[in-house]
């Protein structure tokens, strides 16, 4: 007699799962069906290759890890407008010092690790201790650290070791691009920190700041944690885009402000804090950057470009509202 009851509960929890995750089920679908359509498109004009599936990856991660970092900071309900030039900064850092040997590779990686951790600890610092609106604060950041990447390098220009190059951006065991190797470990690293204290953390500050320090969750430790962990990010994502570009460009990482946000939202987390994965945000990186390929190979006008990307932001955001109405409604 028991099993029949069992039936309705599981399908009622099934139920609740996919309404309170459904901007997140619409980033999986949306992705799984422009990934099969580049496919075929790429497949039936002979310009599917191991290189071109490798082009993907590596055009993707540079954005897909500035997306993680972003999440950290939008789940609890702020934004992070620095992004973009903690990349720069962390490319023209990379592209002027790193030497072709082991040690100046690991040693700069570490440094330039550092540096956009303690950029991002100080935005977080200035956003919960300082009680200085997020966007304030990260746009003055945004200036600072843009004029200081290009005083390291006034002009397009250095030099990435072809070991570094290979590392990141070249294909493990000659078949498996290397960058997807590295999204595998950061989807472990995902699924692991979603089960941390610090993650339920940034959650409960994202969903009710006020409930959250009333129940004892240090709001002002998270959100400088989720600062820290966007500018370490971001730095991570400057070292992928000197990996794949092999050179340094004091300006390359501007774009990377709005489409880390894009890519977030496309993702399905919530721009009011709270809801949302980071897995979300790895497929809108992905969204974005198919976007771009299916335009080229449709010989769209490059000016259109985006103007397109543009579009499918305000469809998502507009989206991302309606379902959180919607789960307001349902909650």
């Amino acid at each position: 007699m028991s099993a029949p009851a069992a039936r309705p509960a599981a399908g009622d929890r099934f139920r609740r799962y996919a309404l309170r995750n459904a901007s997140l089920l619409l980033s999986y679908l949306v992705l799984t069906v422009m990934g099969l359509y580049y496919v075929g498109y790429a497949a039936g004009h002979g310009q599917l290759s191991v290189f071109s599936v490798t082009s993907v990856f590596n055009n993707t991660m540079p954005l897909l890890v500035a997306a993680i970092g972003q999440t950290m900071v939008v789940l609890t309900g702020g934004i992070d407008l620095s992004v973009g030039s903690i990349i720069s900064l962390s490319n023209s850092l990379a592209a002027v010092h790193m030497q072709d040997s082991a040690g100046s590779v690991l040693a700069w990686s570490g440094l330039i690790l550092l540096i956009g951790a303690a950029t991002g600890a100080a935005n977080g610092a200035l956003v919960a201790v300082g009680r200085i609106q997020p966007i304030l604060v990260t746009l003055a950041s945004l200036s600072v650290w843009a004029g200081v990447a290009l005083f390291v390098l006034p002009q397009p220009g250095g030099a990435i070791p072809p070991g570094f190059t290979a590392l990141l951006a070249g294909n493990a065991w000659q078949i498996v691009p290397a960058s997807a190797v590295v999204l595998g470990a950061l989807i472990v690293f995902w699924i692991v920190f979603r089960r941390t204290g610090l993650a339920v953390a940034l959650y409960a500050v994202g969903n009710d700041e006020r409930s959250a320090r009333a129940n004892g969750v240090p709001v002002a430790a998270a959100k400088i944690a989720a600062y820290t962990l966007s500018g370490l990010f971001a730095a991570l994502a400057g070292l992928y885009l000197s990996a794949v570009t092999t050179s340094g460009d004091a300006t390359t990482g501007a774009v990377y402000t709005l489409t880390s946000i894009a890519a977030v939202v496309l993702g399905g987390v919530s721009l009011f804090g709270g809801r949302g994965s980071a897995t979300g945000s790895m497929a809108g990186a992905f969204v974005l950057t198919l976007i771009v390929n299916i335009l080229f190979f449709a010989n769209i006008n490059p000016l259109l470009q985006e103007f397109f990307q543009g579009l499918v932001l305000i469809l998502a955001m507009a989206a991302s509202v309606l379902v959180n109405v919607v789960l307001g409604r349902t909650g």
